[in-house]
């Protein structure tokens, strides 16, 4: 700033009288010392601290990566939140025989997944991939696409239509072959009667034909899911909800483990 303008900013016609008599502060000074203030007390604002506080959220621990051991074998988990519910049990059985990672999202329908998939597989060489579509699929939404909506209320739909369920499956499942790993496809687990927003014996429907397209594809090994939850977690299920309680997770864990277990690389 050159000296013409520096005299015009703190002329007499800037000059406020200051905080004591006789004193004269330049106007510019003054709002020199409001500037800095600001600067010093926006960060420490409730909004700002609170906004901080949310960026710096650590991730679940289900969607957390594993302490990895690069001489174990790779195990990636794609499914909803009845995974995210198994994925620390399915690592602590695994320990010491794969590294057990899982996209840090909840996978959803399988028309995010055919959206997002080459980046939940990123660069990383994987051994086994188990993977799960169906209970964002078949549940309802609404006008405006309102959540699980009641699936008798007008203009409800399936979220994933079955005809397209199957389309954007056989895309999920032939790109996760691409990927040489050994591919298992878990059936999606029961629908309680009086589950929110979905209707029970949809998801039978739904794992059928994903069986039927699987084996046409053929290569991916088939984990049901869905028989050992009908038969031996039942109890654990929420009542009418489709999520379990930690002790179902627990159960539903042992059999992923299991099933993971069998498609390991063998020395």
């Amino acid at each position: 700033m050159n000296r013409s303008k520096l005299a015009t900013i703190v002329s007499p016609e800037t000059r406020v009288p200051g905080p004591r008599s006789g004193v004269v502060w330049p106007m510019v000074t003054d709002m020199f010392f409001v500037a800095i203030i600001l600067l010093v007390l926006i960060p420490l604002s409730p909004i700002a601290m609170s906004q901080e506080a949310a960026v710096k959220k650590p991730a679940a621990p289900a969607m957390q990566p594993p302490v990895v051991n690069e001489s174990l074998p790779n195990v990636l988990i794609i499914g909803d939140s009845i995974s995210i519910g198994y994925t620390l049990d399915v690592r602590e059985l695994l320990q010491g025989q794969a590294n057990v990672f899982r996209p840090a999202t909840n996978c959803g329908p399988t028309s995010r997944g055919t959206e997002q998939l080459d980046t939940w597989i990123g660069s990383r060489a994987w051994d086994v991939i188990h993977f799960n579509f169906g209970l964002h699929d078949v549940k309802y939404m609404g006008a405006a696409d309102k959540n699980l909506a009641d699936p008798k209320s007008p203009g409800s739909h399936q979220q994933v239509p079955l005809d397209d369920y199957l389309v954007n499956l056989r895309l999920i499942a032939e790109r996760l072959k691409a990927t040489g790993a050994a591919v298992i496809w878990c059936s999606t687990t029961p629908i309680p009667e009086g589950a929110k927003g979905r209707v029970a014996g949809d998801e039978v429907r739904y794992n059928t034909a994903a069986a039927e397209l699987l084996q046409e594809i053929g290569g991916i090994t088939t984990h049901d899911l869905h028989a050992f939850a009908k038969k031996s977690a039942v109890t654990e299920q929420k009542k009418a909800d489709v999520h379990f309680t930690p002790k179902g997770s627990k159960l539903l864990a042992r059999q992923v483990a299991q099933s993971i277990q069998r498609s390991l690389p063998q020395d």
